[in-house]
C-alpha cells in the first residue's frame, strides 16, 4: 500500500516531502547545538575556564569535510548528465573523505589528551598529590621544587635525564595494595620522600614513618597520586605546558597570571576562598569542547552509514537524472553537517 502511494506521487512531491524531512532533523540539531553553545558561553561567565589551542589535526578534518562537499556536488552534477562513472567515482570519494574525516577528529582528541586535556575526572588545577602538600622529595640534599608544571631544584628547571630518574623512582608507587606493604627496589639512591616535613625510612621491607608508623592507606593513596603526577609532568596544572603559552586559565573573561604556586587575578594573587575554589573546580571548558565534537561526530558516522547506503545503491540500480531523490536529500543533510563543523571550529576557536 505504501509503496502503491509512493508511486503516485509526483519526482517533485516526493522531493518535497524528502527535503521537508531534512530540514526537521537540521532544524532540531541547530537547536541541540544553540542550546550547548549557549550553556558554554554562560557557565564560563563566573567560573575557571582552561583555553588552549585547537588541534592541528581538527584542521586537517576541517579540509578534509569540505573537500568531501566539494565532492558531493560533483557527484550531483553528474547524476544531472546521467554520467554514471562519474557519479560513482565521486560519491566513492566523499565516502573516503567522510572516514578520512572521522580519523583525523580521533586523532585530534588524542591530540588533547597528550596536552592533558580529557573529556571527564579532569580539574583545573591538580589536588591530589601535589609536591610540597603531603609529601616532598629530596635528591641530594636539595629538594625537588614545582612552579607550574616545572620540576626545579634549586630554582632551576631539572634536566630530562633528571626528571627520567625521578619518574623511574616514584613509578615504584604506581601500583599499591591498600592491605599489602609497597614494593620498593631502590630507595634513597638518590631521592628520600618526605611526609609531613619528616624523611621516610625504608626498614624491614617497609616505608616508616619518622615515628617508625607505617604509612596508612591514606598516605599510600597520596603517594600514588604524586607518583601518576610525576609520571605524566603535572605540577600544579593538569594541562601540559606553561601557563600563558601553552594554555590559559580564565576567570570572569579576565586571564589569570601565576607566581609563586598562587594563581593572580588582574595583577593580585585571589582570595583563599577563590584559590580553593580553583583547584576543586573541574576542567567543564575541556567537557564542552568533547561533548560538542562528539555530537557532531556521531551525526557525521550516522550520515556516513547512509551515504554508503546509497553509493552502494549507485553500483547496484543506479541513479538518473529524472530520480535521484535520495541523493539530493543526503547532500543537503551532508553538506549542512560541513558547516555545522565550520561553526563550531571557529565557536571553540574565538571563544575556547
Amino acid at each position: 500500500m505504501r509503496k502503491d502511494f509512493d508511486q503516485e506521487l509526483t519526482p517533485e512531491v516526493r522531493l518535497k516531502m524528502k527535503k521537508n524531512l531534512v530540514y526537521i532533523g537540521i532544524f532540531s540539531i541547530i537547536m541541540l547545538f544553540a542550546g550547548f553553545t549557549s550553556a558554554y558561553l554562560v557557565m564560563m561567565g563566573d567560573s575557571f575556564w582552561v583555553k588552549t589551542p585547537m588541534p592541528n589535526a581538527f584542521w586537517t578534518s576541517t579540509t578534509l569535510i569540505i573537500l568531501s562537499s566539494l565532492s558531493f556536488i560533483l557527484a550531483i552534477q553528474s547524476v544531472k548528465k546521467d554520467n554514471q562513472k562519474g557519479l560513482r567515482f565521486f560519491m566513492v570519494l566523499t565516502v573516503l573523505l567522510g572516514i578520512s574525516f572521522i580519523y583525523f577528529q580521533f586523532k585530534g582528541y588524542g591530540q588533547l589528551t597528550e596536552l592533558g586535556i580529557h573529556p571527564v575526572n579532569n580539574k583545573v588545577m591538580v589536588t591530589n598529590g601535589r609536591i610540597g602538600e603531603y609529601y616532598d622529595i629530596k635528591d641530594n640534599n636539595a629538594f625537588i621544587e614545582v612552579d607550574g608544571n616545572n620540576f626545579l631544584q634549586k630554582g632551576k628547571k631539572i634536566s630530562d635525564a633528571k626528571m627520567k630518574e625521578l619518574q623511574k623512582f616514584t613509578a615504584q608507587f604506581l601500583d599499591f595494595d591498600e592491605e599489602k606493604p609497597i614494593k620498593v627496589n631502590t630507595y634513597a639512591k638518590p631521592f628520600i620522600l618526605y611526609l609531613d616535613q619528616s624523611p621516610i625510612a625504608f626498614i624491614d621491607g617497609r616505608l616508616k614513618k619518622s615515628n617508625g608508623e607505617n604509612l596508612s592507606t591514606t598516605d599510600k593513596i597520596r603517594l600514588n597520586a604524586l607518583a601518576v603526577n610525576i609520571k605524566d609532568e603535572r605540577g600544579d596544572f593538569f594541562a601540559k605546558g606553561e601557563l600563558g603559552k601553552d594554555f590559559n586559565i580564565y576567570y570572569k573573561g579576565e586571564a589569570l597570571e601565576y607566581e609563586n604556586r598562587t594563581l593572580k587575578w588582574k595583577g593580585k594573587p585571589l582570595s583563599a576562598y577563590l584559590q580553593i575554589k580553583a583547584i576543586e573546580t573541574a576542567d567543564t571548558a575541556s567537557s564542552f569542547l568533547f561533548i560538542i565534537t562528539l555530537l557532531h561526530l556521531l551525526h557525521v558516522f550516522v550520515t556516513l552509514f547512509y551515504l554508503i547506503k546509497i553509493t552502494m545503491y549507485s553500483f547496484s540500480v543506479g541513479f538518473t537524472s529524472g530520480e535521484y531523490i535520495s541523493l539530493q536529500s543526503g547532500s543537503i543533510f551532508w553538506h549542512f553537517l560541513g558547516f555545522l563543523w565550520l561553526y563550531l571550529l571557529f565557536f571553540l576557536l574565538f571563544i575556547h
